[in-house]
């Protein structure tokens, strides 16, 4: 996934400022796909460059409305149907899960209880987000709600997968 797929995303819910997407990534995709005010700028100056998406309205001090065009949607179509999902094949806590054989079995358990707090955090916070947006029936609302849930299950998936691994070290 990229950037660019993700800000095509929510401009096919609706047209949407700069700042009105810092916000939407902050209360939807920020836990599936981080990024910065700048990161989104950026990204946005190239769609409308490359006419997936137009300005629709500018408002004072330079404020852009962008709005998704027709070949915007047809790329985020394609890119929805037309390409295979990367498996991602890093993982910086399993990895350090690989070595943690040259810690003392405390030190080890320790990381993996840090796991579980980790996890348990993630949940709470997943737990929290859902209950402080303004849920609507429309498809980003429906598609973040199973979006947020994959979320909730892979922090309590996560957790007990640490539990059991603290106790398989001896």
């Amino acid at each position: 996934m990229s950037l660019r797929h993700a800000l095509l995303g929510l401009l096919s819910d609706r047209p949407a400022s700069g700042y009105d997407l810092l916000k939407l990534f902050e209360t939807s995709l920020a836990n599936v796909w981080p990024a910065t005010q700048s990161q989104i700028y950026t990204e946005l100056t190239k769609l409308a460059g490359t006419g997936l998406i137009t300005v629709a309205a500018e408002g004072p001090r330079g404020r852009k409305e962008y709005a998704i065009t027709d070949e915007g949607l047809a790329e985020l179509r394609y890119w929805l149907t037309g390409t295979r999902p990367q498996r991602s094949t890093r993982s910086d806590v399993l990895l350090r899960v690989f070595f943690l054989g040259v810690l003392t079995p405390e030190q080890a358990r320790g990381y993996l209880a840090e796991l579980i707090e980790m996890s348990d955090q993630g949940h709470e916070d997943l737990r929290r987000l859902m209950e402080s947006v303004d849920w609507d029936d429309d498809d980003l609302s429906a598609y973040g709600r199973i979006a947020l849930e994959y979320g909730l299950r892979f922090n309590a998936m996560r957790r007990e997968w640490a539990e059991w691994a603290a106790g398989q070290i001896k």
